[in-house]
């Protein structure tokens, strides 16, 4: 079950972390993962942690000023809460596709994915068949980090707030990234996105988080070929400004850690700026 849970949960780093596209004229914004919100009547503060979900063992840090908030809030809210058993075995559920990838997509489609798969991850369409695309991708994110020993954020703060026994929780659930996911990549979009996963890219991507450059990791995202206007909406924008509509309600009951991906963050239609266009102060913290 495990090994599921991982290779599920990678896609979240390819496509809803860093499928955005950059936006009009907004601030820069510091190089730090880690933002305190204050102000519009809170009477503590919360804080915004910008996640790669998943990065090679060797790679994985927290700041001791990540680890400093994250000790004094008394709530953990990620994008969708892994320690909820129900949400496990939605994402299992998920991972098999309605119908056989041979019947779902057409034989050029067939093709050019099962050259994408012996490249990238030496198996064939046929090992993969009854598999979602979504399920396909998170195999191919994962080799695209070129290691095996894989460590992921989440599941990191998960372990550390059960240690702590705060409350753990979500602000959408495994069945609606999916559904986002369906209505916003046709199959020969989603395809596209598979022959972009690559470890170079990857690599750029990684080396950008380690310095928590948030002004590089979204000009990463910026690629046109993978990410239409109408993408970006339903991935992006849509996602953000539902969660900002729900945060204010649980940071006026007490100082909650949100980690998320750190796609999320930037923007004009950002988690940040939409906190701020909302009333908040949001200040980057830079040690």
């Amino acid at each position: 079950m495990k090994n599921t849970i991982q290779s599920i949960l990678t896609l979240f780093l390819i496509v809803f972390g860093f499928s955005a596209k950059a936006q009009t004229n907004v601030p820069k914004l510091e190089n730090t993962l880690l933002w305190e919100v204050s102000g519009n009547g809170l009477k503590k503060p919360s804080y915004l942690y910008g996640t790669i979900h998943m990065i090679c063992a060797p790679d994985y840090f927290l700041s001791d000023k990540t680890k400093r908030a994250f000790e004094a809030s008394n709530k953990l809210v990620l994008e969708i809460n892994f320690n909820d058993p129900k949400e496990l075995t939605e994402m299992q559920q998920l991972a098999m596709g309605k119908e056989p990838l041979s019947k779902k997509l057409s034989p050029e489609q067939l093709s050019k994915l099962d050259a994408i798969l012996k490249s990238t991850t030496g198996m064939g369409v046929q090992q993969v068949d009854s598999f979602s695309l979504v399920t396909v991708l998170s195999l191919i994110s994962m080799k695209s980090f070129g290691c095996a020993d894989l460590k992921f954020y989440e599941m990191e703060f998960i372990d550390q707030a059960k240690k702590r026994s705060i409350e753990i929780s979500g602000l959408e659930t495994v069945k609606a990234q999916f559904a986002t996911l369906e209505n916003a990549y046709s199959n020969d979009e989603m395809i596209a996105l598979l022959e972009e996963s690559d470890m170079e890219e990857t690599s750029k991507l990684v080396a950008a988080y380690k310095t928590e450059n948030l002004e590089i990791l979204y000009d990463i995202s910026t690629d046109k070929k993978v990410t239409s206007d109408k993408i970006r909406k339903i991935i992006l924008d849509n996602r953000n400004s539902n969660w900002v509509k729900e945060m204010p309600q649980q940071m006026q009951k007490e100082s909650v850690f949100f980690a998320v991906g750190a796609g999320h963050l930037g923007g004009e239609f950002g988690v940040i700026n939409l906190l701020r266009n909302a009333g908040f102060v949001v200040k980057p913290i830079m040690n």
